[in-house]
């Protein structure tokens, strides 16, 4: 039912020019290359896309032009959450127009509403807009921690149709899968994608896939087929990787090897202070020997 949803997800990255507009071309053109590299689609307007440095307009933007270039070559999940739930729900409805095939969703954060609240806004989203959700479990950044029973609250209606898992909590995931074995659970934390794969995510989003999705696409498939020594393996390269990454900044990480590969994808956005040249070279010599493996 859901075969669709079920594969390797970039979490797009959003390329900046100098002034920090949004560089569509550039935009285009990681768009295009990954799809050649054959993903199964992304996830646009997430945390690696630095969602909650851009306007509403801006998101708006996004999440309209990923869908002309890559509509009807891929699925689209568009990430509407926001903290006020009217921007959420504008931005679903965005998504929509655009013709995503599914919305997801952080919790709100900050104000450390209870799980009532917490509800109340994601139904209203659902009311407000046809479009399947995925529920985006991130307790690192939200401080939200959904627990299994608070999990089927959602999973139990057929409008909520996974959960995007961006944990280490893999005993939760487990229990997810268990209680709702058709449902799409989706890991989101790349270093352990075998991990999750493991225990029942059929699926991942994952900032890195940016730039190496294939040896994702790999692991995945490999896994698949019971070919677990070799899955073993590239996780390992992948995670040398990540090691790397997490020594200068992630997303700046990211950003800095694309343009090197030929995508111009700019600085992240302030408050975020880009690296140096140094850790870049550094990062250079690091990662892309790996990458031709």
């Amino acid at each position: 039912m859901y075969e669709k949803f079920k594969g390797i997800f970039p979490a797009l990255l959003t390329p900046f020019n100098e002034d920090e507009s949004i560089n569509f071309d550039a935009l285009k053109q990681l768009v295009n290359r990954l799809i050649a590299q054959g993903v199964k689609g992304f996830y646009v307007d997430g945390s690696t896309g630095e969602a909650f440095l851009l306007t509403i307009e801006e998101r708006k933007q996004l999440i309209r032009a990923v869908a002309e270039y890559a509509k009807g070559k891929c699925t689209l999940i568009a990430q509407i959450g926001n903290i006020a739930l009217p921007d959420a729900i504008e931005l679903a409805r965005c998504a929509k127009d655009a013709g995503y095939d599914a919305i997801s969703s952080v919790p709100p954060f900050y104000y450390k509403f209870n799980f009532a609240e917490i509800k109340r806004y994601y139904f209203a989203i659902a009311d407000a807009v046809d479009l399947p959700m995925i529920i985006y479990n991130v307790p690192v950044y939200t401080g939200v921690s959904f627990t299994a029973e608070q999990m089927a609250e959602f999973l139990q209606d057929d409008r909520f149709i996974g959960v995007k898992h961006t944990s280490s909590d893999y005993f939760a995931l487990r229990q997810f899968r268990s209680a709702f074995p058709d449902k799409v659970m989706l890991n989101g934390f790349d270093e352990m994608l075998l991990a999750g794969l493991s225990l029942g995510a059929n699926g991942a989003i994952g900032s890195t896939y940016n730039f190496m999705p294939e040896k994702f696409i790999r692991i995945y498939e490999l896994f698949n087929k019971g070919q677990l020594e070799e899955a073993v393996r590239l996780q390992e390269e992948a995670d040398r990787m990540i090691a790397a990454l997490c020594k200068v900044g992630v997303m700046q990480g990211e950003k800095a090897i694309l343009t090197k590969l030929g995508v111009p994808m700019g600085k992240l956005r302030a408050p975020f202070i880009d690296i140096s040249d140094e850790q870049k070279e550094w990062l250079f010599d690091q990662i892309l020997p790996l990458l031709s493996k």
